[in-house]
């Protein structure tokens, strides 16, 4: 097969609904309930089978997110015929595209020594590697690139990550995470423990503690409470397609949201950070166990995590409107209303929840020096080519500012308020552009 750049693949005939973000191409499809989006998920599977390649599916109340990458050589006139059929089926089904909308949400980190750090992150996220990259086989959660630092920045980030494991694996993975090179900086003995690797950055890791209520409740054994409730069935593509219908329709008759990825190997369902005590939860868990006992499913309790990026800041409100308009994020308080007031989600559900913590600068004694030194974590937000000047105005107007421009239009770094940073990135375009500059 035959390599596609970014702008390649959006020039081709019938790909108009389409945007390369960082990896592959995605679409979504705007719909109004759970099994309206699971007739689009059927329909695609069956068409992208013909084509031999199954794209990611990811199915939402609101719509679906399809994502489509040939992973051996990167985008191809394969992913360009999955584009066109699953755009078929959609337009067949009367579902508009809205390509405003998708981005890819990933993590750096900068760091004085990637081959010393990499083996720590992979353990810890239970990750799997690809050259200078660590990336989630099940391609839920964000990428995370290494970048080669020019000098130690000590103090500890500003921005870590908080993990979330079914309780019979989360002390396993601290463990695991020592032993690949990280360290135990904080076990207040309880429900999580802090692992750092050896530059600093940290993970929180939880739940440590049996003391998860679905383990003993009849019927929901197959989930597990973290940040949100969730499970995970490997399954092939005819068996996952059915289960996702069933959850689907159970979704929409009890008037909930539920996030559910069905991908070639399996389908992993979960409730959204802090949804589990909401009504109809518990019901519809239950009765998606019971549809996947019957298919003779069996949950991989290995395959359920969770995560989430915790920023610090003094000022909190402030940092959370910049990352809130830049983002595209809402507030978790508009679903959930008695969640914590400080945490942001993505409406769409594909990326990773956003918390904010208050740092008391009386109780920090190195916030000046803190403030003063890059973090070595940042966020990088892939957006469509044609929306990226947007994106950045908007957050400039909410209090962020740009300190880095000399790549655009491939990147962009912005700094929150208190000079967390954020890159806003295009792919499309950057192959040309490169090669322009080399005179080929």
């Amino acid at each position: 097969m035959t390599a596609l750049t970014a702008k390649q693949f959006q020039d081709a005939e019938g790909t108009e609904d389409w945007r390369v973000l960082a990896q592959g191409a995605s679409a979504w499809f705007t719909t109004s309930s759970h099994s309206a989006g699971a007739e689009l998920v059927r329909r695609a599977v069956e068409a992208c089978s013909a084509v031999g390649h199954v794209p990611d599916l990811d199915l939402r109340a609101a719509g679906v997110h399809v994502r489509t990458l040939s992973t051996e050589v990167g985008l191809t006139e394969t992913d360009v015929e999955v584009a066109r059929v699953v755009s078929a089926a959609a337009h067949e089904l009367g579902l508009a595209a809205d390509a405003s909308t998708v981005t890819m949400l990933n993590l750096t980190i900068d760091a004085m020594d990637r081959g010393g750090l990499m083996p720590f992150w992979q353990a810890t996220l239970r990750y799997e590697a690809f050259e200078d990259e660590l990336y989630d086989p099940r391609r839920r959660h964000p990428r995370i690139w290494f970048q080669q630092m020019d000098e130690p920045r000590p103090l500890r980030n500003r921005i870590h990550l908080d993990v979330g494991w079914p309780h019979e694996h989360a002390r396993e993975r601290a463990t695991t995470a020592v032993a690949s090179g990280g360290k135990i900086v904080h076990d207040p003995g309880a429900w999580h423990n802090t692992v750092a690797d050896v530059e600093g950055n940290e993970a929180d890791l939880f739940p440590l503690t049996d003391g998860d209520p679905l383990t003993a409740t009849p019927g929901l054994d197959d989930w597990r409470a973290m940040l949100d409730a969730g499970t995970y069935y490997p399954a092939d593509l005819e068996r996952g397609t059915a289960l996702v219908e069933a959850a689907a329709r159970l979704a929409d008759d009890a008037a909930i949201r539920l996030l559910i990825n069905l991908r070639p190997e399996g389908v992993a369902l979960w409730t959204g950070k802090d949804r589990w005590g909401l009504p109809g939860y518990e019901d519809v868990a239950r009765q998606v166990q019971r549809a996947a006992r019957e298919a003779e499913l069996v949950a991989d309790l290995r395959e359920i995590r969770d995560l989430q990026i915790s920023i610090d800041a003094q000022d909190v409100a402030k940092v959370r409107s910049f990352w809130e308009a830049a983002l595209g994020y809402r507030p978790l308080t508009d679903i959930v209303p008695e969640g914590s007031p400080t945490d942001l989600y993505d409406p769409h559900g594909i990326n990773p929840p956003l918390t904010f913590q208050r740092i008391d600068p009386g109780l920090d004694p190195d916030h000046a020096a803190r403030a003063a030194q890059r973090g070595c974590i940042h966020v990088d937000l892939f957006v469509p080519d044609d929306q990226a000047e947007a994106r950045i105005a908007v957050a400039v107007a909410a209090g962020g500012q740009v300190i880095y421009d000399a790549e655009a239009p491939d990147w962009w770094t912005l700094a929150d308020p208190e000079g967390n940073e954020l890159d806003i990135a295009v792919s499309v375009g950057r192959k040309e552009r490169w090669l322009a500059a080399r005179g080929t």
